[in-house]
Parts: C-alpha cells; structure tokens; sequence
C-alpha cells in the first residue's frame, strides 16, 4: 500500500481508514502509541514466526473475532 515510509501514529491513522483490525508483533505498541479513541482494533501476536503462528491460526481467528473497535489485545 505504499506505507513502508509511515511511522508510529501516521500508520495507526492511515490503517484505520482502509481496516477494522492491526495485527502485530510489537508488544509494546499499547506503551508506545496513544491508542485513545482509536477505531482500530489491535491485535498483538506472540511472535511473527510463520511457522509458530500457522499452528496457533484457530486462537488467531477467534482473538480477531473478539475485538472492537478500539481494543488492544496480546495472544500469549
């Protein structure tokens, strides 16, 4: 999407008018970002090893499946 220059809030902002949801492996984005107010509902994964995530893809969906708008959740 040409977002590779987009850093910190200017991502959250621009995410948050084409998705519903940010998948990450940055655990400390809820320290690092004011996520007050937003409309973008967070998802934190453990790792973002492919391999370990693949196995895991059940407890992915149904963490997507729980969160508003808003949230900020992590998968241990």
């Amino acid at each position: 999407m040409g977002w590779g220059q987009l850093k910190n809030g200017d991502l959250l902002r621009a995410a948050e008018k084409h998705f519903d949801v940010l998948v990450t492996s940055d655990k400390n984005i809820k320290h690092q970002q004011n996520l007050a107010g937003r409309k973008l509902a967070i998802l934190v994964l453990p790792t973002n090893d492919w391999t370990v995530l693949r196995a895991k893809a059940d407890i992915v969906l149904s963490a997507l499946q729980k969160l508003a708008p808003g949230d900020c959740a992590h998968l241990h």
